[in-house]
């Protein structure tokens, strides 16, 4: 029913340039915004994983999500793969997923 709505177009390219830094969020959500920013280090062992070949958010140059990790933390950038990393790579998803099952187990 959202793709219904006549503003959904509009609603879903805000989204994009806020999530980018191109566009103000909703200024009734500047207290729930400034709380997040807040928030603690992420502690839990992580393996980012990016399509190299994403056209809807490109993985960007600089890992600017590894600032907000404190544990184990590594990036994996996958050449020739998508925005769906899961479904285009499962093999690589999958040994992500089996690393990090082996690190909490030991």
């Amino acid at each position: 029913a959202s793709f219904d709505n006549p503003d959904f177009a509009d609603v879903v390219v805000h989204s994009y340039r806020h999530r980018h830094g191109l566009a103000a969020g909703d200024p009734a959500c500047a207290d729930i915004e400034a709380a997040l920013a807040l928030r603690p280090m992420i502690a839990v062992p992580t393996i980012n994983l990016h399509g190299a070949a994403d056209g809807v958010t490109p993985a960007p140059a600089i890992d600017v999500q590894a600032r907000r990790f404190g544990g184990a933390y590594e990036r994996r950038l996958l050449p020739g793969i998508g925005h769906a990393v899961p479904q285009e790579a499962p093999g690589d998803f999958l040994a992500a997923l089996r690393e990090l099952l082996a690190r909490s187990a030991g």
